[in-house]
């Protein structure tokens, strides 16, 4: 595979990828977590207009306290935050090393540019495959 075949189908599309993901959780864990604040929020303000036979706002109330608990469970279950985070991190670790060696910086500035630049990426591509593995790992042992 030449230098442009590798930035293009490889290294671009990596960036791609854990750009959108990156993305993508980090939008539902803040929905989520807007979600469990305002229906936090919601149960002392509600029940201030609970009368004996409000069974309305008496379910609302149990249901909005479901809502924050399962909010509360899917969120550490699922790693939104740390995956937004990891994604981001490795789609502009990525990003950086792509723009040292287009403009022939360091570590990208001698013969063997392109070959560093391989073994640098599949590094990082790697290391964050490994990581994710871990996380998953651990998930499945606390649940």
């Amino acid at each position: 595979m030449d230098e442009e075949a590798y930035l293009k189908e490889r290294l671009e599309d990596q960036i791609g990828w854990y750009d959108k993901k990156s993305q993508w959780n980090q939008k539902l864990f803040k929905r989520l977590t807007i979600a469990e604040i305002a229906a936090a929020a919601l149960i002392p303000f509600l029940t201030g207009y609970i009368t004996q036979s409000d069974f309305k706002i008496k379910f609302t109330v149990g249901l909005l306290g479901v809502i924050v608990a399962v909010i509360a469970g899917i969120v550490p279950l699922c790693k939104f935050h740390e995956h937004w985070i990891e994604y981001r991190t490795t789609c502009e670790t990525l990003k950086h090393h792509k723009y040292l060696f287009l403009t022939k910086s360091s570590p990208y500035d001698d013969g063997n540019a392109f070959s560093i630049l391989v073994e640098n990426v599949e590094s990082f591509i790697s290391k964050e495959n490994s990581n994710w593995h871990n996380l998953q790992k651990e998930s499945e042992q606390k649940s």
